[in-house]
């Protein structure tokens, strides 16, 4: 039997290549297609609301996958999942959202607001991504230094190496962060707003699955998440990719199953 094409989109800053663990245990049942950097092409901009990376996702999917895929994104790359599916369905068999939950009307609209505002900063991870680090003597180093941070103490200790061994590049005599800083700093600041207006529009099946951690779950909540979605939940925070590769990889295989059966 010919596999599918698992189309994976990443997170804020972490490439896709970052994922290759949890790729890994998918590659039996799903031919693997990615974009290595999205928003790192400058015919696709960061802009508000981020039109122009659902368009670099769009013209990826149409260009090199040739037949519908199984859309999974994660974080960032669910919510560009989500969007593109919604304006190109013929493109998908089916999408499934890792810990991407929409958000409603009411805190949308509070949002949208705040970007207006100039105050997106202040409730996005923007404002620590411009101050990061971004680069270091060697990969063991970069390991060291994130091994000590909070978002990252629960890592599969292989999934943490890949993150400084694939999520970098060596550049005079040391690693730097293959995603740019900058480019992390603006996607966050224009996070779209109005993202529930895409449920109305959705006529595929699609799942969700979210760490049962996951501060972004408890933030925006699952309400209007569960009016357009299959919804799931597995062990783990917002980046339980990282943390649990392997069983969620097990969770998208079920999910998968699920929605192509109906």
């Amino acid at each position: 039997m010919r596999r599918d094409i698992l189309h994976f989109s990443h997170a804020n800053g972490f490439p896709a290549s970052c994922y290759r663990k949890f790729f890994g245990h998918l590659e039996a049942d799903f031919r693997i297609s990615s974009i290595n950097c999205i928003g790192h092409d400058p015919a696709y901009p960061v802009t508000d609301g981020w039109p122009h990376l659902v368009a670099q996702l769009i013209d990826h999917i149409s260009t090199h996958c040739r037949v519908p895929v199984v859309g999974v994104g994660h974080s960032l790359g669910g919510y560009l999942t989500f969007m593109a599916a919604a304006q190109r369905p013929e493109l998908f068999k089916s999408i499934i959202l890792l810990d991407a939950p929409i958000i409603g009307y009411f805190k949308g609209t509070a949002f949208g607001m705040l970007k207006r505002l100039g105050l997106a900063d202040r409730i996005t991870p923007a404002h620590a991504t411009r101050e990061r680090r971004r680069d270091w003597p060697s990969v063991a180093e970069m390991e060291v230094h994130f091994r000590r941070r909070k978002i990252f103490r629960h890592f599969d200790a292989e999934c943490l190496h890949d993150y400084a061994a694939l999520g970098t590049v060596a550049e005079g005599g040391r690693i730097r962060l293959l995603f740019d800083p900058e480019i992390e700093y603006q996607i966050y600041r224009c996070v779209p707003h109005d993202m529930v207006y895409y449920g109305n529009r959705l006529k595929l099946p699609a799942g969700f699955i979210g760490g049962r951690h996951s501060n972004e779950v408890h933030r925006v909540g699952l309400a209007h998440t569960r009016r357009s979605f299959c919804v799931k939940r597995i062990e783990g925070g917002h980046l339980f990719p990282f943390e649990r590769p392997h069983a969620a990889a097990e969770a998208v295989r079920q999910l998968a199953a699920e929605l192509q059966a109906g």
